[in-house]
């Protein structure tokens, strides 16, 4: 009797390692995230700046375990809050194997776009993909025009891009063919994560981020960078049935200014109401298990530039 066949992938070392996805807020670096894991790791808005946490996505292959680190858009700061995260960036880029440059295929290159490639030309040795995104959002001529300018730009900087890959990780177009040349450039190694294990984050922060990705939906624009939420307890309701558990989750919302409080809660509490029911859903598919959720609102003043406020909030 034969023995089976070596699938090709196989027949050769493993490897593991870290890759970073990095662009200009609102980029599409969550969603791509969400997109190479299979599932939902990382925070989705149309608002800027909506990550805050470096979130580890998972990517679990035969041959190959590719753990994807999201960072913060890099961006002007304008308040401690701001530095902070771009001090999250610029560490998290100088411990990868591999960048992403995420730039959207249906934006012109800004000096926003400009100013990350500057700093990614300074880190010498570590590979860098350019990724243009949202390729589902224009025609193949824009597309074209867009990838031009993208390997244009790596000229004029002297950043040699090792890909230049289009991608929608809404329509699922080039996803399988990014994640295999990203891990193509990974070292040789073990695994790094147990299998199955599809992110590294706590369970409280990404029950918090849940919620604040509710939160910010249909708010107005200046509000989203206000909003931080802090999950006080998780806990099994002691006097329920095995085969009926229910998880008991209190959180609260914070903003900065008491006039903020009345549009996370809307009229009648109908806005705070309805983050609720939209963050459960969430949660249980997360957790897989019944939720009761206790949502309340506070002020805390100026958290964003505000040392203490913000190493209570967790920055």
């Amino acid at each position: 009797m034969n023995a089976p066949a070596v699938p090709p992938e196989l027949d050769g070392p493993h490897r593991s390692g870290f890759a970073s996805f990095v662009g200009r807020p609102n980029a599409g670096k969550s969603t791509l995230t969400n997109a190479l894991v299979g599932t939902k790791v990382a925070i989705t808005s149309n608002r800027p700046q909506t990550t805050r946490h470096t979130i580890r996505g998972i990517v679990h292959r035969p041959e190959a375990q590719l753990v994807l680190v999201d960072t913060p858009g890099l961006h002007k700061p304008r308040t401690l809050l701001g530095e902070r995260l771009n001090d999250v960036v610029r560490t998290t880029w100088s411990e990868v194997d591999v960048i992403g440059f995420c730039l959207p295929a249906d934006q012109k290159l800004g000096p926003g776009d400009r100013f990350i490639a500057g700093e990614l030309a300074e880190l010498r040795k570590t590979p860098k993909v350019a990724v243009v995104t949202k390729t589902d959002l224009v025609d193949s001529r824009a597309l074209a025009e867009q990838l031009l300018a993208v390997d244009q730009m790596g000229k004029r900087l002297g950043i040699e891009w090792a890909e230049v890959v289009p991608v929608s990780a809404v329509a699922s177009q080039q996803v399988d063919l990014l994640r295999d040349l990203l891990t193509a450039m990974l070292p040789e190694g073990p695994p790094l994560y147990p299998d199955g294990e599809l992110t590294d984050e706590p369970e409280q922060v990404m029950v918090a981020e849940l919620i604040r990705e509710a939160a910010l939906e249909g708010v107005r624009d200046e509000l989203p960078h206000s909003i931080a939420v802090v999950v006080e307890e998780m806990l099994p309701r002691p006097d329920r049935p095995a085969e009926k558990p229910l998880l008991d989750i209190h959180a609260n919302v914070f903003i900065e200014r008491p006039s903020q409080k009345g549009i996370v809660i809307g009229p009648k509490g109908q806005r705070l109401k309805q983050v609720g029911v939209k963050s459960r859903q969430q949660i249980e598919a997360l957790l897989g298990t019944p939720v009761y959720l206790d949502l309340h609102v506070k002020v805390a003043k100026d958290w964003q530039r505000d040392p203490k406020q913000l190493r209570k909030l967790g920055f």
